[in-house]
């Protein structure tokens, strides 16, 4: 790989960094923002220029949110924009109805979106049914996806799991020798 590429060893939350100072964007998706290391490619302009190669080199991995703008080695900061992706909404008549939902989508570690009366997760068929039958309203919709952080890390990715015990255990929750509190 090219020395010459611009490496990105920082992150600056949205809101801490002018952007309109931005030297380019790049969009990506959920997945793409949980990186550690990773080849970009700035979006280019109408006119083709803006684009190039930008090299996310973070020391451990970190979940990007849209806005956040990413430190190039030399100068300048490059906007991250979140791409838009295949994803359902969940609505409930209550509040309460829509906390049910949430607990079963976090029983089983989907990430999930929390937007006041809704939540978003990805699309998929098997939830989708499960929700509807539990009477939920579940809605497609494509839009940028950033789920909220883990309790014990992050990143909201999934696959860890940091809570303080071994887990070489299932999840059907009959645990010997501890409880969860």
């Amino acid at each position: 790989m090219s020395e010459d590429i611009p490496r990105a060893h920082t992150i600056l939350p949205a809101g801490y960094w002018d952007a309109a100072k931005a030297a380019g964007t790049v969009t990506l998706d959920f997945d793409r923002r949980c990186r550690r290391r990773l080849r970009l490619e700035r979006d280019g302009g109408p006119d083709g220029k803006g684009g190039g190669p930008v090299m996310l080199d973070l020391p451990t991995p970190r979940h990007i949110r849209d806005g956040d703008g990413l430190v190039l080695t030399g100068g300048g900061i490059v906007a991250v924009k979140a791409a838009p992706e295949d994803l359902m909404e969940v609505r409930c008549e209550a509040i309460g109805d829509l906390l049910r939902m949430a607990w079963h989508i976090g029983n089983r570690h989907i990430p999930a979106e929390l937007r006041g009366d809704r939540l978003r997760i990805r699309a998929d068929h098997v939830l989708a049914d499960m929700l509807t039958g539990l009477g939920a309203i579940v809605t497609p919709v494509s839009a940028p996806f950033d789920p909220e952080g883990g309790a014990y890390g992050d990143s909201p990715a999934g696959g860890g799991h940091g809570h303080g015990h071994s887990h070489g255990h299932g999840h059907g929750h009959h645990h010997h020798g501890h409880e969860h509190g």
